[in-house]
């Protein structure tokens, strides 16, 4: 996929930093104490197949509160699998697809806040840097809207100590 907008230079720290948010959530503890407040994560779901995350994905884009936020949540994004097992992507063109690892290798993308970083490509207006400020700032708003503020905190927080800028 091209990216005619700029470089994507936040890439790589805004993977750092959703590391850091992946570990915090597939801890054995629900309370974790980050900017001096005590916060009790909520549950991330996990997919069994590639359907299911289908199936999460109209859910979520089907909900007025990201309908109401992001203008791209009318237009329908399809799931499918993705062969190899590093990374799940978004690809824009020729239409909208999310695509997600189901080997068992891969089987760590198939967790709620890999599917929203994806969900939050597809929400994100075209013709951006793709993990640019408004990238971020989509996806901390989703978080917070999907998971809850507690969890919108947590990337907001992470993101910003990271030095990710948000719009």
């Amino acid at each position: 996929m091209s990216h005619p907008r700029g470089r994507d230079t936040q890439r790589s720290a805004l993977y750092a930093a959703e590391a850091m948010v992946l570990s915090l959530f597939a801890s054995e503890r629900p309370t974790v104490e980050l900017a001096g407040t005590s916060i009790t994560l909520p549950p991330e779901g996990r997919f069994g197949s590639v359907e299911s995350v289908r199936g999460y994905v109209d859910r979520v884009l089907a909900r007025p509160s990201v309908r109401g936020r992001f203008p791209r949540a009318d237009l329908p994004v399809a799931v499918r699998a993705r062969r190899g097992d590093r990374s799940a992507h978004y690809e824009s063109a020729p239409s909208p697809v999310i695509a997600v690892p189901e080997s068992a290798e891969g089987r760590w993308a198939l967790r709620e806040l890999v599917v929203l970083h994806e969900v939050s490509h597809h929400l994100t207006e075209p013709g951006v840097v793709p993990h640019g400020p408004e990238f971020a700032t989509t996806l901390v708003d989703l978080v917070a809207d999907v998971l809850g503020p507690e969890a919108g905190f947590v990337y907001r927080v992470i993101l910003t100590d990271s030095g990710i800028a948000l719009s």
